[in-house]
């Protein structure tokens, strides 16, 4: 009877011409990254990334945007080395053209909290197992001074 099922689902799925296994929002962030690569790879005058982080974080919603605003300063004070840039349509921060960390507004996938996240160029390798993702739905005080000595350590 399972298979049955399943066989049934599989059917449904393939009726569905547009069905790739990529969610409305997935396909979003793909379109904006390759919108962000033709506009860098374009001739002509170029517009300053940060102003296209900016205006990202502009447009998100109030919670997402006070979350992005203040991880944007921090990153501006405490890693200055890095370069704001937009990531699949997100704010992220970059050294030598390669994203380092980025900011994932809950609202980007529709999750439960919006993300920090740091790539394999940050320099927070600590044993066999570190986090690379931190879910945050506010920013203390006490948040302020962790993020701003994980974004040191991440560009040492």
């Amino acid at each position: 009877m399972a298979t049955t099922k399943t066989a049934s689902k599989t059917a449904e799925i393939s009726k569905t011409a547009s069905y790739d296994g990529f969610t409305e929002a997935e396909r979003s962030a793909m379109k904006e990254r390759a919108k962000e690569l033709k506009v860098r790879g374009a001739k002509g005058p170029k517009v300053d990334p940060e102003l296209d982080v900016l205006a990202k974080i502009a447009e998100m919603n109030e919670s997402d945007r006070a979350i992005a605003e203040k991880i944007h300063a921090l990153v501006k004070a405490n890693a200055p080395v890095l370069t704001a840039k937009t990531w699949y349509g997100m704010p992220a921060y970059a050294r030598d053209g390669k994203v380092v960390c980025h900011f994932q507004p809950a609202a980007k996938f529709n999750t439960r909290y919006a993300m920090l996240g740091f790539s394999d160029q940050a320099n927070l390798d600590d044993g066999a197992m570190w986090p690379a993702y931190y879910a945050i739905t506010g920013i203390t005080d006490a948040d302020e001074k962790k993020l701003a000595a994980l974004l040191q350590q991440a560009v040492a």
